[in-house]
C-alpha cells in the first residue's frame, strides 16, 4: 500500500475578542480515510467547501492535521521531521488549481523547476539543467522557453510548467488540485491526456481533485465522494457511476450533462443550504437535505458499511 490515511482531521480556529480567545474550529476535514494502491488514481469529488482541497494539502503537510495518521510507503507523514520529512515531500508532489498564482512571476520557467532540485541537493549545475530540459520536453514545450517568465504564457502552458515542476523530483505520488478548472475547454483535454500519459509513463499514483465528474470518471480507478468534511461513498469508478447508493452521490451524478438521451438521468434537486462545518449536524450531515431522511438519521450518525465489492456507503438507508 503506497498511502494510508487513517481518521484524518483538520480543524481551524476561529478567534473573536480583543484577546482572540478561541471559540470555535471550522470542521474542514472531519475523520477521513482511505488507501490509495501504487499506480491507482483515485477522484475526490463534491461541493465548494466540501473540504477536498483541505485533505489534499494535509496529507503533504502544507496544512498541519489536528489528528489522524498518513502513512505513505510505510513512513507516518505526520510526525517527520528534518531530513525524513524532505525525503517525503520529495516523493510526493502536488500541482495546484490556478497555474499562474503558484508561481513566481519574477522566477524565470528554468528557475521555478530547477527549485525543487536546489532544495533537495539533487545533481550539479549540469545535471540539474539536463533534468530541467528533460522534464519541460515531457510535458510538450521546448527547451527554448526556459528563460521566459509565467506571464508570457497561457493558461495551459503555464499548468504544464506547474506539471514539470513536481514532476522534475520524480515523485511517486500527485495530488492534482483541480488541476483543468481554470482552463479554456478546448484545452482541458490536453492537459488530461498529459496526465495519463504521464501515470502510465512513469507509474505514477494521483488523488485527483475535481468539481468535473465526467473527468473524474475517465481518469479515476476508485470515487470517493465528500460531503461537510468526510468521505460518504467510496467505490471503483464504473459502480459508483453505474449504481450510487448515497442520495447525495445520486443527485451529484444527475447534474452531469449528456447528449446522449437514453444516458441522461432525471435530475435531482437538493433543496436548503449546506450546514455549516463550524456547528454541523448531530446525526447523518447530508440529513437536512435528504429527501429520504427519517428521524434517527438526525439522532446518530450512520457508520460507514459496505454494500459491494469494495463500495462503502454512509447512510442508514442506501439504495443497494
Amino acid at each position: 500500500m503506497l498511502l494510508e490515511v487513517q481518521n484524518l482531521k483538520t480543524y481551524f480556529p476561529i478567534h473573536r475578542g480583543l484577546l482572540q480567545r478561541v471559540v470555535g474550529h471550522v470542521q474542514a476535514v472531519d475523520d477521513v480515510s482511505f488507501q490509495l494502491e501504487e499506480g491507482e488514481t483515485l477522484g475526490l469529488v463534491g461541493e465548494s467547501g466540501c473540504g477536498k482541497t483541505t485533505t489534499g494539502r494535509s496529507i503533504l503537510r502544507l496544512v498541519e492535521p489536528t489528528a489522524g495518521s498518513v502513512r505513505f510507503n510505510g513512513k507516518e507523514v505526520l510526525t517527520a521531521h528534518g531530513d525524513d520529512l524532505k525525503q517525503l515531500r520529495r516523493d510526493m508532489q502536488i500541482v495546484f488549481q490556478d497555474p499562474f498564482g503558484s508561481m513566481n512571476p519574477r522566477m524565470t520557467i528554468r528557475s521555478i523547476i530547477e527549485e525543487g532540485l536546489i532544495v533537495q541537493g539533487l545533481g550539479d549545475a549540469k545535471e540539474r539543467e539536463e533534468r530541467v530540459q528533460t522534464v519541460i520536453r515531457q510535458v510538450g514545450l521546448e527547451p527554448s522557453c526556459l528563460n521566459r517568465y509565467p506571464h508570457e504564457f497561457s493558461g495551459g502552458q503555464r499548468q504544464r510548467v506547474c506539471i514539470a515542476r513536481a514532476l522534475v523530483l520524480q515523485p511517486k505520488f500527485l495530488v492534482l488540485d483541480e488541476p483543468i478548472s481554470a482552463l479554456d475547454v478546448s484545452i482541458q483535454s490536453q492537459i488530461i491526456n498529459l496526465l495519463v500519459k504521464l501515470r502510465e509513463e512513469h507509474h505514477l499514483t494521483y488523488l485527483f481533485i475535481s468539481h468535473d465528474l465526467s473527468v473524474v470518471k475517465y481518469l479515476s480507478d476508485r470515487v470517493a465522494v465528500m460531503y461537510l468534511g468526510q468521505i460518504i461513498e467510496m467505490a471503483r469508478s464504473a459502480d459508483l457511476y453505474a449504481h450510487p447508493a448515497h442520495p447525495y452521490t445520486q443527485a451529484l451524478l444527475s447534474s452531469i450533462p449528456s447528449v446522449d438521451t437514453a444516458q441522461r438521468k432525471e435530475r435531482i434537486l437538493l433543496t436548503g443550504d449546506v450546514p455549516s462545518p463550524v456547528n454541523p449536524p448531530p446525526g447523518c450531515r447530508f440529513c437536512p437535505r435528504c429527501s429520504r431522511a427519517k428521524p434517527e438519521c438526525s439522532q446518530s450518525q450512520p457508520p460507514l458499511i459496505e454494500i459491494g465489492d469494495g463500495h462503502t456507503v454512509q447512510c442508514f438507508f442506501p439504495d443497494k
